[in-house]
């Protein structure tokens, strides 16, 4: 992720701090003829660094928040026709290889989860930290626009469906409560900025778990975050498909950042490395299944403390790599 630190005169500034960055290029083992896919382009940190590692090869970045698009497309227009920037979701990374006619990758990388410019700009909607409209699309898309948004899913999904979003996606253990103080709200006036939300999060929990530890909202905010775009479902078919494009000995690169996300990449990981699946006891093989991946970190890779001091955003990041068979 590239943390957005300040802006000037209208402008987003993003300051390269890429999580896991050279962790990141060590595990992706890059070939300089290479064709490396970096499936959450952002402020283009780790994409410049991959890009800086070819001679003759290809990066293809791909981003699904136009901003990100745009600075990552200036960043890396010093690489020339060595890199390649565009506006899609990672999951889509079959298609984009398609139309750009490229049949093989050696390697790619997700940095999956909310970029610190999208937390770090307000209007954006995912920050509870100040008070916006809410939204919390990564493409930037609003409301209107067709496309789900924090708004809809804060007024118009039932109670059941609120609890579910808020346990199953933040792991609230209070959504019982916040989800009914929400339908309550809500029949009064529509819920329509982050900073209500947070006050109703706030009445909904009890005093005493609202003292020390995380901010009372952010579970709740993770929750409806990746409800809004369905940040879960798209791990594992992104994985996939990009898997199918690679050659032997590519690299899968994936920096997570709670454990919904770790959980998926690693499953994914051990089905991708799992063979035979047929009954124990069966004298021969009738499933045909090889392992396609080889495993490379048994346990993921952490920050280091370094990076911590420069970047505590970083603490919860977990690198996970894999090797195409």
């Amino acid at each position: 992720m590239d943390k957005a630190q300040r802006r000037d005169e209208g402008q987003v500034q993003f300051s390269h701090t890429s999580v896991l960055l050279h962790e990141c290029i060590e595990a992706l083992n890059i070939r300089p003829d290479g064709v490396y896919v970096d499936g959450t382009a952002g402020g283009a940190g780790h994409s410049s660094e991959i890009a800086k590692h070819l001679t003759t090869g290809r990066l293809i970045a791909i981003d699904q928040d136009e901003t990100a698009v745009k600075v990552a497309t200036e960043r890396l227009s010093v690489f020339g026709e060595r890199a390649t920037v565009v506006n899609s979701n990672f999951c889509q990374v079959d298609h984009v290889l398609e139309m750009l006619e490229i049949p093989k990758i050696h390697g790619f990388l997700a940095d999956l989860g909310v970029s610190s410019y999208q937390l770090d700009t307000p209007e954006r909607g995912f920050s509870y930290m100040a008070d916006a409209p809410l939204n919390m699309r990564m493409d930037g898309r609003g409301e209107g626009e067709g496309e789900l948004t924090a708004y809809d899913v804060v007024n118009t999904y039932s109670e059941q469906e609120l609890k579910r979003v808020l346990f199953e996606y933040g792991e609230e253990r209070f959504a019982p409560r916040i989800a009914a103080r929400i339908v309550k709200a809500r029949e009064q006036a529509p819920i329509s900025t982050t900073g209500g939300l947070v006050k109703l999060i706030k009445e909904a929990i009890p005093a005493a778990a609202r003292e020390g530890g995380h901010h009372p909202a952010k579970r709740s905010f993770q929750a409806i975050r990746i409800e809004v775009n369905r940040e879960l479902d798209v791990i594992r078919p992104a994985l996939e498909s990009a898997l199918a494009r690679m050659e032997k000995g590519g690299r899968l690169a994936v920096i997570t950042f709670h454990s919904l996300e770790d959980r998926i990449v690693k499953q994914t990981f051990a089905d991708m490395a799992s063979g035979c699946t047929c009954p124990r006891g069966l004298p021969v093989c009738v499933c045909g299944k090889k392992p396609t991946v080889k495993i490379i970190t048994r346990k993921p890779i952490l920050p280091s403390d370094e990076e911590l001091e420069v970047n505590p955003r970083s603490r919860s990041a977990k690198l996970r790599v894999a090797e195409k068979l």
